[in-house]
């Protein structure tokens, strides 16, 4: 049996599991009475599952803040504080220690879970979709509470009780993105449960009309757009920590987020066709089974140690039980949507190729060619290790890369031509008519692009795909600006569709980023000498040494190399921490510039202070990728504005009001 209470060993611990065990208790009678709700058709029933959905975050809430004060407090009676922190700690790691180790981070999933639940419980209508939605979100809760307070429980108590904790994982209290990136990506993978509990909601009732899709799109909009934030967000993360001047290696973890970003994405595109046509209601349904269900599989592979990755933490218990909630909703996702799978069926015609909705569709199967090969190729060691028993097998950006260019070129294409076709069908003299100005701005820009000497054929085609991209949203802007009598009107009236318009600029932009620091980044070392005579030529800059100190910050050491390039003054530092003495971790100086970052980490530095190996990176265009998905979230937060309503004028006398 568990041991997960002690008053004589912790009483702060303690408080926190009574807490979650509590969480547990309401979250079963939610689940219970939320079912018995939808069954009988109950408003009273319904109206008690939906108020326990607030006993439920008042108390994963002190559970949570229960932690964080034994974190901060140093109580090393509590387990997890023991584990994964200690006192000489500054205090945002101790507070971003909540989320560094296994325990912790599914707190933390169950605590958003919960608020999410809230927030749902607070803006449901009354419909028959109702307790089904919400039952649907208990089932969830019930998963992340009940790992919480049992098996990955961090308030149990600890055996012997020890003067200082071990101290939280070095990789992460070398940067302040990881007080950002997880809590972004949390808020991403959580957002989609709610979506997720209206399609089973829907599938339960047999209430398959838009309703559900309209209903949820505002929730996965902000759940795709932290998403977006983070998965950017973590390529920082990997910039600034790591020491190797990227951003994104296609590690198993790194590629378990861009999953359910890929196939939300699809969903969210989807969608439009069925508010618009009516059409595709079976595709959505799985799209969103499959969207949620990825971000499970994600946290298995983050939690399980069946994959080797940076990212990942250590194996433990709750593998296997991610392994069987993700079995389980995909056999309750495909199950449902097979039961209901004629009352599924499009009423209306299949899109026509050359439409709106064909582009739209052609971009879906793209995007899920996209996930399912990200799958495979993250997947493959262990289908390797399963069926031969070793653990060398590896799939390498190469893999990656080979289908990866072609299809984000292939998304750049239709992300131009969707917006300028009609729904239904397009007249072809017409839509070649509304093409021949984004083709002819293309051509025109991938030749200026040869003339100041871009060679990659890759990076000719986004430059091409960009200028297409842009210039197809600047005459659809301009022209609809013109009817309405400015932009600031179109704006107001249709918000949506300019903050999709802007968002599409955001990623033109990050794709130009990508593209440049791909093919184009400059890689060199050298050794340099603290009072040599001239200064070290490295990638055309000019490099001295001009100081080696050490510094000691309490919960470990750093080394650093003061080195000036070309004049301007660059600091970067090797850093080792009391947890891992052996293990050097680089803090890379990077000067950020709009046309590209100079980037340059220490290897290895002598210990008599004599000399350093440093790395001189060049990347062009890099900030391009942060600044583009700035663009990007602003665009989805436009698309979340209400449109103004139209003002009503009073018609002169004499005069009849006009009518469509």
């Amino acid at each position: 049996m568990l041991n997960l209470i002690s008053f004589t060993s912790s009483a702060l611990g303690s408080l926190g599991q009574i807490a979650l065990l509590g969480a547990l208790a309401f979250t079963l009678a939610g689940l219970t009475l939320a079912f018995v709700g939808g069954i009988r058709a109950d408003a009273r029933v319904v109206e008690a599952a939906r108020r326990a959905t607030w006993a439920v975050f008042a108390l994963v809430t002190l559970g949570i803040l229960v932690l964080l004060a034994a974190l901060l407090k140093d109580d090393f009676t509590v387990r997890y504080v023991a584990e994964h922190s200690m006192r000489s700690s500054p205090t945002w790691i101790k507070i971003t220690s909540l989320w560094g180790a296994l325990e912790g981070s599914i707190l933390l999933w169950a605590w958003l879970l919960s608020g999410f639940a809230f927030i749902l419980s607070l803006t449901l209508r009354r419909d028959a979709l109702r307790p089904w939605a919400l039952g649907t979100m208990f089932v969830s809760l019930l998963f992340f509470v009940g790992i919480c307070a049992t098996i990955a429980s961090p308030f149990t108590p600890v055996s012997t009780l020890l003067a200082d904790g071990r101290g939280p994982n070095p990789a992460l209290q070398n940067h302040w993105m990881m007080a950002v990136h997880p809590v972004l990506l949390y808020l991403g993978f959580v957002g989609l449960s709610v979506p997720f509990a209206y399609a089973v909601a829907a599938l339960i009732t047999g209430r398959l009309s838009d309703h559900w899709v309209v209903v949820t799109r505002r929730w996965t909009l902000v759940a795709w757009t932290f998403l977006t934030a983070a998965i950017v967000a973590g390529g920082w993360w990997s910039y600034e920590t790591l020491g190797w001047g990227g951003y994104w290696a296609w590690d198993p973890v790194e590629n378990a987020s861009f999953i359910p970003w890929l196939l939300t994405t699809a969903f969210l595109h989807s969608i439009q066709i069925q508010e618009k046509r009516g059409l595709m209601r079976s595709w959505n349904v799985w799209l969103i089974v499959l969207a949620y269900s990825s971000t499970v599989l994600g946290t298995f592979l983050n939690r399980s140690g069946i994959v080797q990755s940076v990212h990942a933490f250590a194996g433990g218990p709750v593998g296997p039980v991610f392994l069987g909630f993700l079995a389980f909703l995909l056999i309750v996702g495909i199950g449902l949507a097979a039961w209901r799978a004629p009352a599924l069926r499009d009423e209306a015609e299949l899109p026509a190729p050359i439409s709106r909705e064909g582009a739209f569709l052609a971009g879906n199967w793209l995007f899920l060619v996209f996930a399912f090969m990200v799958l495979l190729g993250t997947l493959f060691p262990t289908f390797v290790e399963a069926a031969q028993g070793r653990r060398d097998a590896s799939v390498g950006p190469a893999f990656y890369n080979a289908f990866a260019i072609p299809l984000g070129l292939g998304l750049l294409l239709l992300m131009g031509v969707g917006p300028l076709l009609p729904w239904r069908r397009a007249d072809g003299q017409g839509l070649l008519r509304a093409l021949v100005p984004l083709l002819a701005s293309g051509l025109g820009a991938a030749l200026i692009a040869l003339v100041f000497g871009v060679r990659a054929t890759g990076v000719l085609m986004t430059i091409a795909l960009a200028a297409y991209n842009i210039v197809g949203l600047g005459l659809l802007t301009a022209r609809a600006a013109r009817q309405s009598g400015g932009l600031g009107r179109t704006l107001q009236a249709q918000p949506r569709r300019y903050g999709a318009y802007t968002a599409h600029i955001g990623l033109v932009v990050m794709a130009l980023g990508l593209a440049f620091s791909g093919a184009y980044r400059q890689d060199a070392q050298a050794t340099l000498n603290l009072r040599a005579a001239a200064p070290t030529t490295l990638l055309h800059e000019q490099l001295e040494l001009t100081g080696l100190r050490q510094q000691d910050r309490g919960f470990g050491t750093s080394a650093i190399a003061s080195v000036s390039i070309d004049g301007k003054p660059f600091e970067t530092r090797l850093n080792s921490y009391v947890q891992a003495p052996g293990t050097l971790f680089p803090a890379p100086a990077v000067r950020y510039g709009a046309l590209g970052d100079t980037y340059l980490v220490v290897t290895s530095i002598d210990p008599k202070g004599q000399w350093a190996s440093i790395r001189l990176i060049e990347s062009p265009l890099v900030s391009w990728i942060w600044w583009g998905t700035l663009i990007i979230c602003l665009g989805a937060g436009l698309t979340l504005v209400s449109p103004a309503r139209p003002v009503m004028r009073a018609a002169p006398a004499g005069l009849a009001p006009a009518t469509d």
